[in-house]
């Protein structure tokens, strides 16, 4: 191989990988903004939450069904963005090649058999999810 030759594979190589890297990057700071966004979203209801409490209390009256029912359906709007929260995060751990440590929370490398934090025996997340899992399945059977 001529110098050119191999002077061309290792520039090819190296834009595949800065390809890569910058994709990488793209995505993490899209699920970032995306869970910044969700995030302001509840902050949001919460402050509708705060106000439509505050009026009730303003204008003397028991909490009637209306408000309720209102406040029922705000709550579940946080508990949606939440769980979209949690999935963004997940996929940015996955992302980053990370794990979150199953005793604290710390993020810690995927390849991590104890925690640097808590110092926690880590199991492979697959391992938790399966049980985690199982044990739905069979509360679910129990009922």
């Amino acid at each position: 191989m001529d110098f050119f030759d191999k002077l061309g594979q290792k520039a090819t190589q190296t834009y595949k990988y800065t390809t890569e890297k910058t994709s990488k990057i793209a995505k993490e700071a899209k699920l970032k903004m995306a869970m910044n966004e969700h995030k302001d979203s509840i902050e949001e209801i919460y402050t509708e939450i705060g106000k439509k409490i505050y009026q009730n209390h303003i204008a003397k009256e028991d909490v009637d069904i209306d408000i309720t029912l209102e406040l029922e359906e705000y709550c579940i709007q946080i508990d949606e963005l939440s769980d979209r929260i949690e999935e963004e995060r997940k996929e940015l751990l996955k992302l980053k090649n990370k794990k979150q440590c199953t005793n604290c929370y710390y993020e810690i490398q995927n390849d991590y058999n104890y925690c640097p934090n808590c110092g926690k025996t880590q199991q492979d997340i697959e391992e938790v999810n399966d049980k985690t899992d199982e044990n739905m399945d069979n509360i679910v059977e129990e009922e």
